[in-house]
């Protein structure tokens, strides 16, 4: 039996789908529920999302290319959504250019590894709730929509 695939948005470099696959793979290893672009009440677009079995959440922003890290300014407000915040890079970049204060992670295709862990702070309880429930609901209807995808027309 065929596994339904996610549709592709068209956003992401093949670098950036390369480094979300690895990092989604080692997140799934550490036994976290695993959204890409999960979009946040703030607006903002979070690259990969993940949330433990203990209900931790976890943001990796993906970094494509130095340009694409030097370019983005927008980072710094995810840390109000998470417990830890990563960057994730290909192995041909340079983690001296990532932010010391946040976790590092180097991916490929196959898998990733945390160089650096991240520093925990706490969601306040209703941040955590509502976050939670936001990606329970998002995760439910990308589930709906690779079963049923006219779904999203009626």
């Amino acid at each position: 039996m065929d596994r339904p695939q996610p549709r592709p948005d068209g956003r992401q470099s093949a670098t950036a789908l390369m480094i979300q696959r690895g990092v989604a793979r080692l997140l799934r290893a550490a036994n976290f529920a695993v959204l890409p672009e999960f979009t946040l009440a703030s607006g903002r677009r979070a690259d990969v999302v993940g949330l433990s079995e203990a209900g931790e959440i976890w943001i990796v922003e993906i970094k494509s290319s130095p340009e694409d890290f030097r370019s983005d300014s927008k980072w710094p407000e995810y840390r109000d959504w998470c417990d830890r915040l990563f960057f994730a890079i290909s192995t041909d970049m340079q983690p001296e250019i990532m932010p010391a204060d946040a976790g590092l992670i180097i991916a490929d295709s196959w898998g990733a590894d945390i160089l650096r862990h991240a520093e925990a702070s706490s969601l306040h309880a209703s941040r955590r709730k509502a976050v939670t429930l936001a990606f329970a609901r998002a995760a439910a209807l990308r589930l709906h929509g690779l079963y049923d995808p006219l779904a999203e027309n009626l």
